[in-house]
């Protein structure tokens, strides 16, 4: 079954499909992304499944998605590398411009010392603490923590 074509699972035919909000915002993408990489594709005997509900592939969640991120801007080769990296968490700018990131705005311009704001200017260089000669520091940066000499919790015996 393509993906844009209208399921025949009684309960979409009933419900029919999520409405794609109008304008959107960053979380509707960021629901969309969860729900085409959740409600993907898998293969079973008697045909493709949704991997997280068992209906028909694609189900209504999977069609929303898709129909929300196509209309933020992805194009479907996007969308399949997207579901085939296989992380509902992964991040899609907003808003989302095929050739590169959104222009960035020049602040605005305040008078020095207006408002309560502090006075711009260059940023004074911090030099690096001073290491003195024959103090051996742990390789990675990290604090090592003292040893525990008793438990933080009491035994259960």
């Amino acid at each position: 079954m393509r993906v844009d074509e209208q399921s025949t699972d009684p309960i979409d035919q009933i419900l029919g499909d999520l409405p794609v909000p109008a304008p959107l915002t960053p979380e509707d993408v960021r629901l969309a992304v969860r729900a085409v990489v959740v409600h993907a594709a898998e293969e079973w005997p008697s045909g493709a499944l949704c991997r997280n509900d068992g209906a028909r592939f694609p189900c209504r969640l999977h069609r929303w998605g898709r129909r929300v991120l196509l209309n933020h801007g992805l194009n479907e080769r996007q969308l399949d590398a997207l579901i085939r990296h296989g992380n509902p968490f992964v991040h899609v700018p907003f808003p989302f411009l095929v050739n590169g990131p959104a222009p960035t705005r020049t602040p605005a311009v305040r008078p020095a010392g207006a408002a309560g704001y502090p006075a711009r200017g260059p940023v004074p260089r911090v030099s690096a603490p001073v290491v003195r000669p024959g103090i051996r520091t742990s390789g990675s940066g990290r604090p090592v923590a003292p040893p525990a000499t008793a438990p933080r919790w009491p035994r259960a015996s």
